[in-house]
């Protein structure tokens, strides 16, 4: 039976977002570990659909793509410790491999679907930019798709100018500037409570397929 998240789950991150700090979260441990537990069976259920049409993620164990709680402050001016969202990467390369994901954001201040590579390293990025500059015909047919067009707000850090290495003509030189290719789906309140959540889910993921296999295929090579 596929799990829904519960309301009591998002309460929980609205509340957390207005008692940022170690004694509430210390305090209400019990409450969080039921929102965890929660969002952990979501995934599940997601795995498993998704993995009707990309068997590679079939083997996922949910708790394994869930991003901690945790925020490490370290080296950030933000020095409040925990994040007031739940994250998920849903990729066999697992979480924050660089590699093109498929990924489900809950938070109070907006929830949303993503896709595409987020943290891509030098070489990877490389590679990605000369995939598009020699494919720019395929890369454009996949974003230039209706399904896509209505799903997706292409996004990502991008550069003034067309990179180093690069013709400076190149057709495809507005998409080289990208430092990271990522698809928003932006969800609202209601979506994600409701009765068909995960149906609606999968559905928007498998649109992302095509842009995740363009950007996993160019990467493979440096893996």
């Amino acid at each position: 039976m596929l799990k829904k998240l519960q309301k009591e789950t998002f309460q929980f991150l609205k509340i957390l977002k207005d008692n940022n700090n170690r004694e509430w979260f210390a305090a209400n441990k019990d409450k969080y570990l039921a929102a965890n537990e929660d969002f952990i069976g979501f995934i599940a259920s997601l795995i498993k659909e998704i993995a009707k049409f990309d068997p590679s993620v079939s083997l996922l164990e949910a708790k394994s793509c869930v991003f901690r709680i945790y925020k490490d402050v370290r080296f950030s001016k933000d020095k409040l410790p925990y994040k007031t969202n739940f994250g998920a990467a849903i990729s066999p390369r697992g979480k924050g491999n660089g590699f093109a994901n498929y990924y489900f954001h809950l938070a109070p201040e907006g929830s949303f679907l993503a896709g595409g590579a987020y943290m891509v390293d030098p070489k990877a990025l490389k590679s990605i930019r000369q995939e598009i500059s020699y494919n720019g015909r395929e890369f454009l047919k996949i974003i230039q798709n209706k399904k896509f067009r209505e799903y997706f707000t292409l996004d990502g850090e991008k550069l003034v100018n067309v990179p180093r290495n690069f013709d400076k003509e190149d057709p495809m030189g507005e998409y080289l500037k990208y430092k990271q290719f990522v698809m928003y789906h932006a969800l609202d309140e209601k979506e994600v409570f409701s009765e068909n959540f995960i149906a609606y889910c999968t559905n928007i993921f498998k649109t992302m397929v095509p842009f995740n296999d363009f950007l996993n295929t160019a990467m493979m090579d440096i893996s």
